[in-house]
């Protein structure tokens, strides 16, 4: 059975001295499974592909480690994104029939951002990555919309990944615990997950899926909880009320897709397959966050069909990106 991973994150050295210098710092001071993880990320070669071998892994599609650019000032957004792309562009190179990419993009420049998109895309790239809100600004915002524009227009998806909402929310809502458990709060442990799904939300209500009905967007975790509210989304926000050409589920159900990113969870499984159906439900890891072999474990032991286990494994993702 052939395997795809699709929420599989790299460093590339423009990103580790700018935006995501983070990683890099507390790899230094810290040593130990800090840095061992720091190698992991910046690895887009041999380390990399021995444990894609050791856990039946065929193909990665890479993706820019959050925040990506999408908090950065507009002139490193552009410098960063056109460096990590080139970085991708090279490893894919290298590797084709293991490797694939998502274009990292300047999200502030929405006009910039769609040239770097259709021209990595021309090049040999699958789709785009944005990560979250652009400085606390949402992509429901008609600003962006030159972006969304391209990818209908290219028939490529964006791949929606989580960051920490914006700094009032953070300070609201997450804040008056020690800062490790904040951090945490604010962030994987659950409020990204959230901040996430508000965002896929305020993108359906804005008209997004409206005005580019065949613009396919890309969430991991499982859904970010989306599948788990939908039922409650479409009897409370009828189109009747939002003035939406469809409900919102519909939105959810036939322009989202959706993967496990470390999400190996059975009961959050079974709620998306019960709620969106298996063709759009996709395979991923959240590496290197996220365990190869745990999640191929997981993919083994879903309590679906072989002909289902395939579609998730390979062929859903096969079809969405043209792999």
């Amino acid at each position: 059975m052939r395997t795809i991973t699709l929420e599989e994150h790299f460093a590339s050295p423009a990103f580790v001295d700018g935006p995501g210098r983070e990683f890099k710092e507390r790899a230094q001071k810290s040593g130990g499974r800090d840095a061992e993880f720091f190698g992991r990320l910046a690895d887009v070669g041999n380390g990399r592909l021995a444990e894609m071998d050791a856990a039946g892994i065929d193909m990665q599609v890479l993706s820019l480690q959050y925040p990506g650019t999408e908090q950065c000032e507009d002139a490193e957004a552009i410098a960063v994104a056109r460096e990590a792309n080139d970085f991708l562009a090279a490893a894919v190179k290298k590797h084709p029939t293991r490797f694939a990419g998502l274009a990292a993009l300047p999200t502030g420049t929405p006009d910039k951002a769609a040239q770097e998109l259709e021209s990595r895309v021309r090049a040999g790239f699958k789709g785009a990555i944005i990560n979250g809100h652009n400085r606390g600004r949402y992509l429901d915002d008609k600003f962006y919309w030159p972006i969304f524009e391209c990818a209908e227009k290219l028939n490529v998806p964006i791949y929606l990944h989580p960051t920490i909402p914006p700094k009032p929310v953070v300070d609201a809502s997450y804040g008056g615990f020690a800062p490790q458990v904040s951090w945490m709060f604010s962030g994987p442990g659950w409020g990204w997950h959230i901040e996430t799904a508000v965002h896929v939300i305020r993108i359906a209500l804005g008209g997004a899926f409206d005005r580019f009905p065949k613009l396919q967007i890309v969430v991991g975790h499982l859904g970010e909880g989306l599948p788990f509210m939908l039922p409650r989304l479409d009897r409370n926000m009828a189109p009747a009320l939002t003035k939406l050409k469809r409900p919102l589920g519909d939105y959810l159900r036939q322009n989202l897709h959706y993967t496990f990113a470390g999400f190996n969870f059975p009961a959050t499984f079974l709620d998306l397959l019960l709620e969106v159906g298996v063709e759009r439900i996709m395979f991923s890891v959240d590496y290197p966050y996220g365990s190869m072999a745990k999640g191929r474990e997981f993919l083994e032991n879903l309590p679906v069909s072989a002909a289902d286990r395939e579609r998730i494994a390979h062929g859903n993702a096969e079809t969405l990106f043209r792999l």
